[in-house]
């Protein structure tokens, strides 16, 4: 077995199962045994029902008592059976499984593991696991992967075919010399690896998670360093100077810019009209307006002959940014076209028709901008947004079409300016620090569960109000498990209860097809949906100056930059707006650090906080949001491996790269599929 090798040479892997890996993008061996799990559970004593302590993980020895009932739900089955032991009864709940109709008995014992919550006088466990007492004890204190999952495919399938890799695992290879994982105390590569998938211990998990985290930052860091030294030696071959004309569209817009703004749009100005081509950051808080400084090169660029690009990461906000810019640009003779994935067969060409004709000056997309078949003519600028970043491969693609674009990077993720220097080393940096005047601070509030009919009594009174609301559930990533997915459709249907009938309840999570998000989201913007249940999808894409609620449920399953970024979605009109985060646990220290939230709506002062109050056994959980460059790093978690690959970088980088020199394989062991 080699790490090149498709995923049916390990034992029990057929065809099926590998065409459903590939959906996780699971192909080749080093694919799998890069797939890292996304938290760990391990499996306690059981306790008796009266001993349930709510909105935790527990385990439960019960008896059934009742058979397993089955009712539909917008297209999911709810399959609903109870259990006692000699202190109480517990209701389970499963979606989408009813064939567990046919499997438990009235009499059977089984241990029934999950969150316990408590509702309507009685003790409900959601989506519970569940073993024979024989099969529990097997397991029991053991550290146990779970894994991103999709149709057909279980983290117990996963941890399977893994485990059949692990002789392979054994022959990894490190790229770090022993001396210098002494110096920053890092775990072998090869142990790394195994106890990532299979930790014996808790420090020893610890201790994988930070050299896996290492060297997803170190790969990152050398890849943005070449990326740097390859961009400063090209010529600016679009040099587009800071004109009268430029001067006047920004006396003419109908707000003045704040001097972080002008700051930023002089930087940019200066670079564009350089010797060498831009790269640069423009990080700043939400609502900030950072929009209007990209708007403010765009028009630069079009006015001195040039193409430019502005890539968003939803289509609902490539829609909206094509309608400010046209607003914008019209009155200048300058023509602005949009590139969508969802736009028809025939709209796509025309639009690929007027960008190669140069009959379009500005273009506004999503990834679809960077397809085959878009030709630009004499393209000068490339405005992409942090989930976007532009690799070197995107960069070639476009390099390819002709030229070389400047490229400006907007960021509104507020990273502290010390971790910010190295995230983003091959890339100049401008920071807007000031929010535009008129802006009105959002009001928050940090309560618990006993809050929620009040909470909800508000929103009444806000959609009353022809105003709009977000409800944000814990986050769901793309390949979690379908009781996830579920439990956001559940809460909406609640609360679709809850409110009155005339108020229109949507839902969205990562499950949903491309077109379906957008149609929810267009739909929210449209104003027919009045409130919108989300999973942290909404973080970004979608800007509503009429949601003026935003509603965070189990917030203390997040960390405060993304209860930040989410608090971002309201507040970005002239109308008062508020956040409710709400927490399932009452205990002084999670309070305490929502409450910075309460406190501040300072984006970087927060981050900040985040740095400090989380600590390094924070592994396990929700995964942070944002950090899409990583599989297993987390900038806030693991800031002390960030700076410490930086340092490794500068210390040591030349003696490590002819390690790599030496060895590709080496290189590909570690790496499998390149971050940038």
């Amino acid at each position: 077995m080699e790490l090149k090798d498709k995923v049916t040479c390990i034992k029990g892997i057929g065809e099926k199962t590998a065409g459903n890996l590939a959906k996780l993008g699971i192909s080749t061996v080093s694919d799998l045994i890069h797939y890292y799990p996304r938290t760990y559970i391990t499996y306690m004593d059981p306790v008796d029902i009266q001993d349930i302590q709510a909105d935790e993980r527990q385990a439960v020895s019960v008896t059934l008592n009742s058979r397993v009932e089955v009712k539909k739900l917008r297209g999911f089955s709810i399959a609903t059976a109870y259990a006692k032991d000699y202190t109480g009864t517990i209701k389970l709940t499963w979606f989408n499984c009813p064939f567990l109709r046919n499997y438990f008995h009235i009499g059977d014992r089984y241990i029934f593991v999950g969150e316990v919550k408590y509702k309507n006088g009685m003790y409900t466990m959601s989506q519970p696991e569940y073993y024979t007492v024989p099969k529990y004890q097997e397991i029991l204190k053991e550290w146990q992967p779970v894994y991103g999952c999709t149709a057909g495919i279980t983290s117990k399938t996963i941890q399977k075919a893994v485990k059949g890799t692990l002789p392979l695992i054994q022959t990894l290879s490190d790229y770090i010399p022993e001396d210098i994982r002494d110096e920053y105390d890092l775990m072998r590569a090869n142990e790394a690896v195994t106890h990532i998938h299979f930790p014996d211990t808790e420090n020893h998990l610890r201790a994988a998670i930070k050299r896996v985290a290492f060297d997803e930052f170190y790969e990152f860091i050398e890849n943005m360093h070449s990326l740097k030294e390859h961009d400063t030696v090209k010529y600016n071959q679009a040099k587009i100077p800071f004109t009268e004309q430029v001067t006047g569209f920004i006396e003419s817009l109908p707000y003045r810019l704040t001097g972080a703004q002008m700051d930023a749009v002089r930087d940019i100005m200066a670079d564009m009209n350089s010797e060498h081509v831009m790269n640069r950051l423009v990080q700043g808080d939400v609502g900030s307006g950072k929009t209007i400084v990209a708007a403010i090169a765009l028009f630069a660029c079009a006015t001195q002959g040039y193409q430019g690009v502005i890539m968003a990461p939803t289509e609902v906000l490539a829609n909206q940014h094509f309608k400010e810019l046209t607003g914008l640009f019209e009155p200048y003779g300058i023509h602005v076209t949009l590139l969508t994935g969802s736009m028809t067969a025939k709209e796509k060409r025309e639009a690929y028709q007027e960008i190669a004709e140069h009959r379009a000056d500005v273009i506004v997309g999503t990834h679809a901008l960077i397809q085959d078949k878009v030709e630009y003519d004499n393209l000068a600028l490339v405005v992409t947004d942090e989930q976007h970043r532009f690799g070197v491969r995107q960069r070639e693609k476009l390099s390819l079409k002709g030229g070389t674009p400047h490229v400006l990077v907007m960021s509104a993720t507020p990273i502290p300016r010390t971790l910010a220097i190295i995230m983003y080393g091959d890339l100049d940096i401008s920071v807007i620090n000031e929010l535009p005047a008129g802006r009105i601070p959002i009001k928050n509030c940090v309560v618990d569960e006993s809050y929620r009919p009040k909470a909800q009594a508000f929103i009444r009174a806000e959609v009353k109000k022809g105003h709009q609301v977000y409800v944000v559930c814990p986050m769901v990533e793309e390949s979690e498990a379908l009781d996830d997915v579920a439990n956001v459709v559940e809460y909406s249907e609640e609360l679709s209860q809850k409110l009155d009938s005339s108020i229109h309840v949507a839902y969205l999570h990562g499950k949903m097809t491309g077109d379906e998000k957008n149609r929810i989201l267009t739909d929210f913007y449209e104003k027919k949906v009045d409130v919108l249940v989300s999973t942290t999808v909404i973080e970004v894409g979608i800007n509503n100056p009429n949601a003026t609620v935003m509603m965070v449920e189990n917030a203390e399953r997040f960390g405060l930059a993304a209860l930040h970024q989410l608090r971002g979605r309201v507040g970005r009109g002239n109308l008062q707006s508020y956040c409710i985060f709400i927490s399932g646990k009452k205990n002084k220290e999670v309070m305490e650090r929502l409450n910075v939230l309460a406190d501040s709506n300072d984006g970087f002062y927060i981050a900040g906080e985040d740095l400090k109050r989380r600590g390094p056994g924070d592994f396990f959980g929700i995964r942070q949001s944002g950090d899409v460059l990583f599989k297993m790093g987390d900038i806030y978690k693991h800031a002390d491996m960030l700076k410490a690959a930086s340092d490794v970088y500068e210390k040591y980088g030349s003696r490590i790269r002819t390690e790599f020199d030496r060895s590709v394989a080496a290189r590909n062991e570690m790496y499998g599929k390149p971050i940038l």
